[in-house]
């Protein structure tokens, strides 16, 4: 009897030693970790904006009147010169042919000055030779001068009229002219804003009555950039993007210009980057929305270690040592998180690059804690004391 009470008491206490060590493991801090890897990172700026042609001309008119025909359509191509339209030419017409009438009239007044012109000099020459025979009044010969002075200006004032009369025939004809729109160059017409039988007034704002694209082989991107990364940005730099209609491939650019203007929305300050895009199979076209990434530097086969091993912070009670200056990330050291300061340089968003610290390739960085997770699990079941 006394053996079967030493043996239950010696199964008694292993099996409680055991239960407080399972538990006790139970109850220790448990984490998610990444590796240290190798290979390249790319820092960039990202960046929505919007794909224009790099110059769009808009085409307008210079006199009101009716529309009476259009020659072209949406994405027709024109020459520079080409009738793509034409405003009725009646009126302009009528106008021109008044003027000419009028400038015939003013051509015959000039004539009939000239005329009275030689009338006048011949009685101003007689009455001189007949006033130096004593043959006529002095007041006679007066007449005959101030009528030549006259004659003379009436010939001027006729030449004013001719002047006068051309370049309102001038004018004429050039709004006539102007009844035909002509594509101002070569491109592609994007926009139609008018219909036959439209009337357009040409009154305080010039209309627009079509948009041509001058060449839609190069494009161009129009991105607001924050101001807090403006700083980054320079001419040259090499951009990728992508559209919503082709979101697996990837288009190349380079930034062409930096614009100073900012842009303010609620108090949000933005700056225009320009983006030049070839465009050389007309995938793109004119108003889409381009998701950009504007490439600040890029680094070749580097060591790079998780951003989130930079966050991760475990508790005063298991870290072994106490100094947090500076970036740092935690590795497994005798069961027990260590701290290793590191020294970081371009970062893409998930990686940073390692430049200095005592980590190597392949070393597992810890990333989350897993402690809590845990605790609730083992909570849960039932309790054995």
């Amino acid at each position: 009897m006394k053996k079967i009470l030493i043996v239950g008491g010696i199964i008694i206490v292993i099996a409680v030693a055991g239960f407080i060590l399972l538990r006790g493991k139970g109850n220790e801090p448990q984490y998610r970790f990444d590796k240290v890897i190798k290979g390249d990172i790319e820092m960039a700026v990202t960046a929505t904006g919007t794909v224009n042609p790099v110059t769009t001309v808009l085409v307008g008119t210079q006199v009101s009147g009716t529309i009476k025909e259009i020659n072209v359509d949406f994405n027709s191509r024109v020459k520079k010169g080409q009738l793509i339209a034409r405003i009725d030419p009646a009126a302009f017409q009528a106008q021109v042919e008044q003027a000419k009438a009028n400038l015939l009239a003013a051509k015959a007044n000039h004539e009939k000055a000239e005329a009275t012109l030689i009338d006048a000099k011949r009685t101003k020459e007689r009455n001189e030779a007949l006033f130096s025979k004593n043959l006529i009044a002095r007041s006679d010969q007066d007449t005959a001068e101030t009528n030549y002075e006259i004659a003379k200006a009436s010939v001027n004032a006729a030449k004013s009229q001719i002047a006068q009369t051309g370049a309102a025939l001038e004018f004429s004809e050039t709004n006539l002219r102007y009844t035909k729109i002509l594509s101002p160059v070569d491109g592609v017409v994007i926009s139609r804003n008018v219909d036959v039988g439209q009337t357009v007034a040409a009154s305080f704002q010039t209309p627009t009555l079509f948009t041509i694209a001058q060449d839609l082989t190069k494009m161009q991107i129009d991105t607001n950039v924050d101001e807090a990364d403006i700083g980054k940005i320079t001419v040259g730099q090499e951009v990728e993007f992508t559209v919503d209609a082709y979101p697996d491939h990837v288009f190349k650019g380079k930034v062409w210009q930096v614009r100073n203007a900012p842009i303010t929305v609620q108090n949000v300050v933005t700056y225009d980057v320009v983006i030049k895009v070839d465009n050389p199979e007309l995938k793109l076209k004119p108003g889409m929305t381009a998701n950009v990434s504007i490439i600040i530097s890029t680094k070749k086969d580097v060591l790079k270690i998780p951003n989130a091993s930079l966050r991760f912070k475990p508790s005063e009670k298991g870290m072994v040592t106490s100094e947090k200056k500076g970036p740092g990330v935690w590795i497994l050291a005798m069961d027990k998180p260590k701290r290793i300061p590191v020294s970081l340089g371009i970062s893409d968003g998930n990686y940073a690059e390692l430049v200095s610290g005592e980590i190597k390739e392949g070393q597992e960085l810890i990333v989350e804690s897993l402690t809590k997770a845990n605790t609730s699990q083992q909570r849960s079941g039932p309790r054995m004391f």
